[in-house]
């Protein structure tokens, strides 16, 4: 995913049709995951499931020979440039370590010694990163100079804990309604239609809104979709019909994720310079993937205590109340601190960014300029 952000980045300059490609790119997550669960549903009720892994894996098949064929030879944009192995090290496997202690908690407890050297070992590879990242690497995987760009920190943060939210959200809606009203999974694909809708629709939407609407207002939006999302979900009764609750908690949970995820990428691409597209792609993409199974580890270990005491159904309510108190705290962060006008660049700010190809394109005369020369062209 990085990379095709990267690309899209690299050859769109700042404008309409990078917002319009980053939208398709987006659309495709929602509509993707929609078909993904008819056809997993499909497969689970009517054909073994190896089957439906000989599908993916021929459909990945196609599309990987695809990509080869029609991608374009792109020309490196830092010919010049490094892998920083120790930082790409110490970064991912921080962040691996510290999401298997969140995710492995609940279930083993948080007194098992493992679990607290597991957590300590995490914070360390962090306090690590930082380190080498300030100190030693000469270039260094992600510059810790893009987060002082204006307002840029505060939106990380909004963003993840909206993902973190939107995880809470989905795991606990599909447990409901698989453990307690018994759904199949079939049930469950056809049910979750609208957000296919809506998610394609909200990336759209979020890519139409950043030339006319601050960042601030688009990611609130964002984040109130998923606490109101959330919210519904948990106050639900056990046994009720779709269209009262779950219907527009889908509704609002499709638009949310995609209007983060579009108006952040967008910000986050055009807050760099053409070299750093692929660090820009990759921040917001690991945002994404990292906070839905951050959030889950974290409700995992609210619904574990409260499902000891109070029963399985008060685990869920209280997972998913702790993602109405995320999509709270995203917001106060957001309208508090987020301070990003609207981009309604057009191209390149820095000279230096611009594609070296376009210099070789050829000068073509204006209707005007041909005019002036047809006298010339008539005495030859």
């Amino acid at each position: 995913m990085p990379n095709a952000v990267a690309m899209i980045g690299i050859t769109n300059p700042p404008g309409f049709m990078r917002n319009l490609s980053l939208a398709f790119f987006g659309a495709s997550a929602p509509i993707g995951g929609y078909i993904g669960g008819l056809i997993t549903g499909g497969f689970i009720e009517h054909a073994s499931l190896m089957w439906m892994f000989v599908f993916i894996a021929a459909v990945s098949l196609v599309v990987t020979v695809a990509l080869w064929a029609l991608l374009p030879r792109e020309v490196p944009v830092d010919r010049g440039g490094k892998i920083d192995w120790i930082g790409s090290f110490l970064s991912l496997t921080g962040l691996i370590v510290f999401n298997i202690v969140w995710n492995q908690a609940p279930a083993v407890g948080w007194k098992n010694p493992v679990v607290i050297a597991t957590l300590v070992v995490s914070v360390a590879l962090f306090i690590g990163y930082y380190i080498w990242e300030h100190y030693f690497a000469s270039d260094p995987i992600m510059p810790l100079s893009i987060f002082k760009a204006p307002s840029f920190t505060p939106l990380i943060f909004v963003v993840l804990l909206n993902f973190m939210a939107s995880g809470c959200l989905l795991w606990y809606t599909v447990l409901w309604l698989q453990e307690i009203r018994h759904w199949t999974p079939m049930q469950f694909a056809v049910g979750w239609t609208p957000f296919g809708i809506g998610g394609a629709a909200a990336t759209f939407l979020a890519a139409y809104l950043i030339p006319r609407v601050s960042a601030q207002w688009i990611l609130a939006m964002g984040a109130f979709c998923m606490l109101a999302a959330n919210l519904l979900v948990a106050t639900m009764p056990e046994q009720q019909s779709y269209w009262y609750q779950v219907f527009p908690s889908t509704v609002l949970s499709s638009l949310s994720p995609d209007l983060t995820y579009t108006a952040a990428q967008i910000i986050a691409s055009n807050s760099v310079n053409r070299k750093q597209q692929g660090i820009a792609g990759s921040l917001i993409g690991s945002l994404l993937l990292y906070g839905t199974g951050l959030g889950l580890g974290f409700a995992s270990t609210v619904e574990s205590e409260v499902s000891k005491m109070h029963g399985r159904v008060a685990g869920f309510r209280a997972a998913l109340y702790f993602g109405v108190g995320l999509c709270v705290v995203a917001l106060i962060l957001d309208i508090a601190f987020v301070r990003l006008v609207h981009d309604n660049r057009e191209g390149w700010e820095d000279p230096a960014d611009a594609d070296p190809a376009d210099d070789d394109v050829a000068q073509v005369a204006t209707g005007a300029e041909l005019r002036e020369l047809q006298p010339q062209l008539e005495q030859r």
